[in-house]
């Protein structure tokens, strides 16, 4: 499993124009939705709320990485947005975001592998202050990608 290998174009939006935490998921779940990777936007996001308890997501560096293992996952897959404006978010820095990474997990024993490793590849490559870098100046889909890889 690699990073360029799971992200589908289809559901990268670099032109975000949202409020708040709110409208970023569910924006982000509309679009896995509309792309097969889950069954119900409401109950998906319900899941990323009761997984938003248990700590923050928000990495720092303008960047959060909301998921869920949810059994409304069809799909493994992962929805990015990049916003205009920083949002309000809960993060280890005390900044806001700008860039969410919105992972959908299934809840089964092999998700559950699979979720971690998503989490450990992203983080991996989070980690790079250049990757973040491109990915707060990203203008579409293709500069996503290649900040990845």
């Amino acid at each position: 499993m690699d990073v360029i290998n799971i992200i589908d174009p289809k559901i990268v939006d670099t032109r975000l124009n949202v409020n708040n935490k709110s409208e970023v998921v569910t924006k982000l779940a509309q679009d896995l939705f509309t792309n097969g990777y889950i069954d119900d936007v409401s109950a998906f996001v319900d899941d990323v709320y009761l997984r938003e308890l248990e700590g923050q997501t928000g990495i720092g560096g303008y960047i959060a990485i909301p998921h869920s293992k949810s059994k409304h996952v069809k799909k493994i897959g992962v929805a990015i947005g990049i916003n205009k404006k920083e949002i309000p978010w809960e993060t280890l820095d005390g900044k806001g975001v700008k860039v969410v990474i919105l992972f959908a997990v299934g809840d089964d024993k092999e998700s559950a592998r699979d979720h971690l490793k998503l989490l450990s590849l992203f983080a991996k490559k989070l980690g790079r202050e250049e990757v973040v870098s491109r990915l707060l100046d990203a203008k579409d889909t293709s500069d996503v990608i290649a900040a990845f890889k």
